[in-house]
């Protein structure tokens, strides 16, 4: 598979910035040094095979192929593509160079493979079975990821078909239970927010109740969030505000 359709296009700048990434996060495992497998640095290897242990869908080969395991010195032959539907026992890559470092740069590939795979697969099991339903639905992440590993998690989130949401608290405007609990009034908040906001910016609010939901609405939020709400409790909502209200 060629590297470009790896990388989608990828600008140099920012192809850079990955690299610098995943350098960090190799230091974490290799600094000051990898005291067992210096012993077989010279060595070239032509066993780098990587394979599935179960089905699923692949991702994060964007980022560990080319950009990071070609500029550590490594021939890297792609049998798979980010997105594609893996089988138990499909071989994703086959990596070619020195068996030290080979050794060395083993786990922080397979981590990095396995968790952005995971979070492809279980977010393409939730559009699935959303869709099932509702083929219009979008099944949508949260800021709950992993410290530092923010752009690698979102970008597996839509791989697997969902909608990355809000990047970072810059992105949206979204008014939780706290923001309200301090400030007293819903709809005052929406209205004070949506006057000094930027009309690029959308506003969303959670709320917990049908009549946090109804007020939310008439002082003009973007998006209703429905937290920890059972579907009885939803469903009154829905009907109310339905109707491209």
């Amino acid at each position: 598979m060629a590297e470009e359709d790896l990388l989608q296009g990828v600008p140099p700048m920012i192809e850079e910035l990955y690299i610098n990434k995943l350098l960090n996060y190799l230091e974490e495992d290799a600094y000051p040094e990898d005291i067992t497998s210096k012993f077989l640095e010279g060595i070239r290897a032509r066993g780098g095979i990587v394979k599935s242990r179960d089905e699923g869908v692949i991702a994060g080969l964007r980022f560990i192929t080319p950009p990071f395991l070609k500029y550590l010195g490594f021939e890297v032959i792609t049998h798979k593509r980010d997105g594609e539907a893996l089988r138990k026992g499909d071989i994703i890559m086959e990596i070619i160079g020195d068996a030290g470092r080979l050794l060395t740069v083993e786990r922080l590939t397979l981590n990095f493979l396995s968790r952005l795979s995971g979070i492809a697969t279980a977010t393409s099991t939730m559009v699935r079975l959303a869709r099932s339903v509702n083929p219009t639905v979008r099944v949508a992440g949260t800021r709950k990821t992993t410290p530092g590993f923010r752009a690698f998690e979102k970008y597996a989130i839509e791989v697997g078909g969902g909608d990355p949401h809000r990047f970072n608290l810059a992105d949206a405007v979204l008014i939780k239970d706290n923001h309200v609990l301090i400030y007293g009034d819903l709809e005052k908040l929406i209205r004070l927010i949506k006057e000094r906001t930027s009309f690029t910016k959308k506003i969303e609010v959670e709320v917990s109740t049908y009549e946090d939901a109804i007020k939310a609405y008439r002082a003009g939020a973007d998006a209703i969030l429905l937290d920890n709400m059972r579907p009885s409790d939803i469903m009154p909502i829905v009907n109310e505000l339905r109707g491209g209200r």
